[in-house]
């Protein structure tokens, strides 16, 4: 499996992005998506993950309510819609796909390249 994350980029505080996240091969449904972020000089931070089969899903307080994680199953795509962004989502963020349900970055075995967010204030 390979994961390809897109959709980063600049945006005002306040404002919103979508994150793609695009994998290649079959996702078995026992799968679990996540997304981490990684700010500079911090480690790998939990965002938010949901599992492939289901519409279960998981966040991070400092994102819930502003972040929402889908996917569409039939494009073998997960989304990561950010609103109310701040500078402090300004982060590296990257897409994993595991097995466990976890918050821990160790748990998952494939990662995408990451893509940059930037929030100004």
């Amino acid at each position: 499996v390979q994961l390809q994350a897109s959709g980063g980029g600049f945006v005002q505080a306040g404002g919103s992005l979508k994150l793609s996240c695009a994998a290649s091969g079959r996702i078995y449904s026992s799968a679990v998506m996540a997304w981490f972020r990684q700010a500079p000089g911090k480690g790998r931070q939990f965002v938010a993950l949901t599992r492939w089969s289901r519409d279960s899903t998981l966040y991070a307080d400092s994102v819930k309510g502003r972040f929402t994680i889908s996917r569409a199953s039939a494009e073998n795509t997960v989304y990561l819609q950010m609103n109310t962004l701040k500078s402090e989502d300004t982060a590296v963020y990257y897409c994993a796909r595991g097995t466990q349900w976890a918050t821990q970055a160790n748990e998952y075995n494939f990662w995408g390249q990451g893509t940059q967010v930037t929030v100004s204030s």
